[in-house]
């Protein structure tokens, strides 16, 4: 007999599939995307508005403190109008401004100023001006830029942009 050289045999590894990795990368994955939907989702400031229409004659209906509330009705040929306060009973009545340091900019001061210390008097300091901007249909996309530049140097944070006008805001702005 003649010896025959053994045949090597190769030996069987394990069919086991280590999934450690897929697992770790699944889990990144799924954070990832719950994040970036979170970031995703719009943040929205709510503005406080009263929730019936005759609030002088219903006392349980909530009004937003009209003493901060400033107004800027936005129109064509940088036509400016302000007024202080709810437009049925304004505090500083609709008055035409212009753009600028003496126009716009030091009114917002002035009024800002006038509310810290109205706030302060009541036991809330540091509750500023709060300012709603409406631009018409008619006001061009540099004036609503004008505006928001005006914000950042006077310091005012709290500001909201509408596009809903009252009835009696659209007749303002049809007086010419």
């Amino acid at each position: 007999m003649q010896n025959l050289p053994k045949k090597v045999r190769s030996k069987k590894l394990s069919t086991r599939v280590d999934l450690t990795a897929m697992v770790s990368v699944s889990f990144l994955l799924i954070i990832f995307f719950m994040v970036t939907i979170e970031l995703a989702k719009p943040k929205v400031l709510e503005y406080g508005r009263p929730d019936c229409d005759d609030c002088f004659e219903n006392s349980a209906c909530h009004m937003p403190d009209e003493n901060r509330t400033f107004t800027i009705l936005l129109d064509d040929h940088n036509k400016i109008i302000t007024y202080s306060g709810l437009i049925f009973v304004p505090i500083d009545g609709p008055k035409e401004m212009k753009y600028g340091k003496s126009g716009i900019r030091k009114e917002l001061l002035e009024r800002n100023k006038k509310v810290l210390e109205y706030s302060a008097q009541r036991g809330k300091p540091g509750k500023g001006i709060t300012v709603i901007i409406k631009p018409s249909n008619k006001s061009n996309y540099g004036n609503l830029v004008d505006i928001l530049d005006e914000m950042k140097i006077a310091g005012i944070n709290s500001y909201s942009i509408l596009d809903e006008f009252t009835p009696e805001e659209s007749k303002l702005l049809a007086v010419k």
